[in-house]
């Protein structure tokens, strides 16, 4: 996208991730954001305490989650001379960025990308010694609207979009132009997003680009958003293009994981210890001071922990925490996803990203992952974020397939049932917090009130969205403050 035309695009779960839609950016668990909007974000997010250097001596630490961000937690502490020990409940490392065996490829279960601002990202490629394995590819954008898909991402593409009036399309442009000039969130904070947008844009422009976004990615959280969160991802887009027509993203041969095994070889090779499969049960605290924690093999003992668990898990492990501080984790929201992905024989469209506005999908988009990454096969990525709490979310893995089925051959006819070469569901419980205007009031300083504890998730990089580099260089910094 560019700064005059910053349009919405498909979910994403993780990146996560995080994408090209606003409101489901990569990767939400991939897309960077530059330095002075990173300070900014960190100093709003709650945090309460200023990151310092590392310091001498050798702790024993433990580090509850592997993704991401507990990953980047135990690289720090381990190259400043610690010892973490990660704790990860699954079988694998990587969290949203973990990869599985799909039918003889080895690719993530939700999808994953990278832009040119992402520079905690690539500072650790670069120490690992994998810069050499990093790519960057032209992508296209294109929008499925009253049963065509039609070009989109440029000015040129939103003059000629069918679904709007030149007025209409004029003030959603001038909104996506000034929102990515601007610089300072903290205005925006306790504003609600969809009534900002709406103002901005007007009714029209809203219906169409804006709404089923809306609805499709938060349900009932829709309307009680913070502007600030909605604003960071449309400044991200607008500034992810390097041209005014064109837009390059990243990706890694091997894909996620050839960053998460170089972290894991470098964290072990400097003293660190992983535990798969061994979620910790509790976390033990005596007199406001930590002692260690609990796991189905028995209690461990250590100087420090650190969790990089969602946070409304923090109180099933930290029960012993101060009343006030468990209201304010209990109090947090969470959106679950089910990811849908596909191996065909064909593609879909030409497009990275197909945004989706049609009355007979439930869904805001798709991203045609072979469109970035080479690939013997067309992959496809289809999310369906819905809370946890919702109906929705109940419904087997087999209803969404087949929606996933019949979509993708609604919006290609020469796409047949032959062309599925396999198709499978991944489900994460907590993929995205959700954050109410006012949102870093509410969460809890990172240094808890326990001597030795530290808590935080992808939240605590408000107003940016989830993302491999914000968690990156998040849990860095965490990881000094913590040993300091």
């Amino acid at each position: 996208m560019n700064n005059q035309n910053v349009p919405p695009a498909p979910a994403t779960p993780a990146n996560t991730a995080h994408a090209a839609n606003p409101l489901n950016p990569v990767n939400s668990q991939a897309v960077g954001v530059d330095a002075s909007a990173a300070a900014g974000a960190y100093a709003g997010a709650g945090v309460g305490t200023t990151f310092t250097g590392a310091s001498s001596g050798k702790q024993r630490i433990a580090v509850l989650g592997a993704g991401p961000m507990g990953l980047a937690v135990a690289y720090q502490l381990a190259r400043d001379g610690h010892e973490p020990v990660i704790f990860e409940a699954d079988d694998r490392i990587g969290g949203m960025t973990a990869s599985f065996d799909f039918n003889g490829l080895h690719i993530e279960r939700y999808y994953h990308f990278h832009c040119i601002s992402d520079h905690a990202f690539l500072k650790v490629l670069d120490e690992l010694g994998l810069a050499d394995k990093m790519h960057w590819t032209e992508t296209k954008m294109g929008y499925y609207y009253k049963g065509k898909v039609v070009p989109w991402g440029n000015p040129i593409a939103l003059l000629k979009f069918p679904g709007l009036s030149l007025i209409a399309k004029f003030r959603y442009g001038l909104h996506a132009f000034l929102s990515t000039k601007r610089n300072d969130w903290k205005p925006l904070d306790n504003v609600e997003a969809s009534g900002w947008i709406r103002r901005w844009v007007g009714k029209e422009a809203y219906e169409v680009l804006w709404r089923r976004l809306f609805e499709y990615k938060f349900y009932n959280y829709a309307n009680n958003l913070s502007a600030a969160w909605i604003w960071s991802r449309i400044r991200r887009i607008g500034r992810s293009r390097y041209s005014l027509f064109r837009e390059k993203l990243g990706y890694l041969d091997g894909g996620s994981n050839t960053l998460l095994e170089g972290m894991r070889a470098d964290i072990e090779s400097h003293g660190g210890v992983f535990r798969l499969k061994t979620p910790v049960t509790r976390v033990r605290m005596e007199d406001s001071v930590i002692k260690g924690v609990e796991t189905p093999e028995g209690f461990e003992a250590f100087d420090k922990v650190i969790s990089t668990i969602p946070l409304p898990l923090v109180s099933r492990v930290m029960p012993d925490l101060p009343p006030d501080v468990l209201a304010k984790f209990g109090s947090m929201h969470n959106i679950a996803v089910v990811c849908i992905i596909a191996k065909l024989r064909k593609p879909v469209s030409e497009n990275f990203w197909l945004n989706i506005n049609s009355p007979e999908m439930d869904i805001p988009g798709l991203v045609e992952y072979s469109n970035l990454r080479p690939m013997p096969h067309h992959i496809v990525y289809v999310p369906y974020y819905v809370p946890g709490e919702h109906p929705l979310y109940q419904e087997p893995d087999a209803h969404f397939i087949e929606k996933v089925k019949r979509y993708l051959k609604t919006i290609n006819p020469d796409l047949v049932e032959e062309d599925f070469i396999d198709i499978k569901a991944s489900r994460y419980r907590y993929a995205q917090p959700i954050c109410e205007p006012g949102f870093p009031a509410r969460l809890p300083d990172v240094a808890l009130p326990v001597k030795g504890l530290w808590a935080a998730d992808t939240s605590y990089y408000y107003p940016e969205d989830r993302g491999i580099s914000e968690s990156i260089d998040f849990g860095r910094k965490m990881a000094r403050q913590a040993a300091a």
